[in-house]
């Protein structure tokens, strides 16, 4: 009888732990999002306010956002979500020599991957926008953005995205939440285990062309406990114009779509947006730069999938090859 009681309280207490996990999924920045956590009371309201205010901050398709008014020279100050952002990224540009820049916003938008719907621009005309590009001619002076030519404009879309990661992630902490996982259109951050009492299983895509996830394929499964994760790749938004194909990673070098042998980007890194920008930077690198870049940043982990004499090929630094599990 003893025996039969105690598994009726085993069953009853694994029932209840179950539960315990809920699930809030939508739409935001253009793609979904989809968030795992253990909880006594629901977060799902207070989850979408914290990633809501990315949007009111960084999104260059709000006309109101303090990035949006940056741009247009109606005001100098930032919020403290663009200079967390800011400061981020200056970080990643100079320890990527100026790969990741989101000063390449008016290219963005000549490639017709912005949010202003330009046509094939001419090389004069790439020549002219690369003027106004780089870092270094931005200065942060406190929550005052200083600009050295009102031409340049910033694009926040390569890290943004995992700020908006992060901020959720870092909410369900704040609430004392231990196990959790936030997944922004696969930019994803984990703490703990999952509801199945395990790491959170996390799939690698294979980097197939297929803009509408019709022929979705992993090329592999990894396990993690803690930090974040950020793919980049070339082989879902991009278009194909007189037989070449023309994808949205734009190199702040050049001012043309990155033509590099990496096709997709995975870094893991203690913050989505860290892991983030890194993933962006690395695609215009190309292999052996971003394999430079990981090997002098012990927080990085990162796994590059490039085409070598016509074949897809995988690189991976040693912890990441221990994340993964099928």
């Amino acid at each position: 009888m003893k025996a039969c009681v105690m598994i009726l309280c085993i069953l009853v207490l694994c029932g209840c732990r179950r539960e315990l996990f809920r699930h809030t999924e939508g739409t935001i920045y253009g793609t979904y999002y989809r968030i795992v956590y253990e909880s006594p009371e629901a977060l799902d309201g207070a989850l979408l306010e914290q990633m809501e205010r990315v949007n009111a901050s960084l999104s260059m398709f709000n006309p109101g956002s303090v990035i949006s008014r940056l741009n247009r020279n109606e005001s100098r100050r930032a919020d403290s979500l663009f200079c967390r952002m800011f400061h981020m990224a200056a970080e990643v540009n100079r320890e990527t020599r100026g790969a990741f820049d989101i000063t390449v916003g008016p290219l963005v938008n000549a490639w017709g991957f912005g949010y202003k719907k330009g046509v094939m621009p001419t090389p004069g005309k790439i020549d002219t926008l690369l003027q106004w590009v780089g870092m270094d001619k931005l200065q942060l002076q406190g929550d005052s953005l200083v600009k050295q030519f009102g031409e340049t404009e910033m694009d926040a879309s390569s890290i943004a995205k995992g700020l908006g990661v992060d901020l959720a992630a870092e909410y369900l902490e704040a609430q004392g939440v231990k196990n959790y996982m936030v997944d922004i259109g696969g930019e994803i951050r984990v703490k703990g285990k999952s509801g199945k009492q395990r790491a959170w299983r996390i799939g690698i895509d294979k980097p197939i062309e297929d803009p509408e996830l019709l022929n979705r394929e992993l090329q592999f499964i990894i396990g993690l406990e803690k930090g974040a994760l950020a793919t980049s790749g070339n082989y879902r938004n991009f278009y194909v114009k007189d037989g070449k194909k023309y994808a949205h990673t734009i190199s702040p070098y050049t001012g043309y779509p990155v033509q590099q042998e990496v096709v997709s980007s995975t870094v893991y890194a203690p913050t989505c947006m860290e892991a983030d920008a890194y993933a962006t930077a690395f695609m215009v690198l190309g292999l052996e730069a971003a394999r430079k870049v990981v090997e002098s940043r012990p927080e990085l982990e990162a796994c590059l999938i490039y085409v070598q004499e016509g074949e897809l090929k995988l690189w991976m630094t040693e912890k990441f090859k221990d994340f993964v599990v099928e």
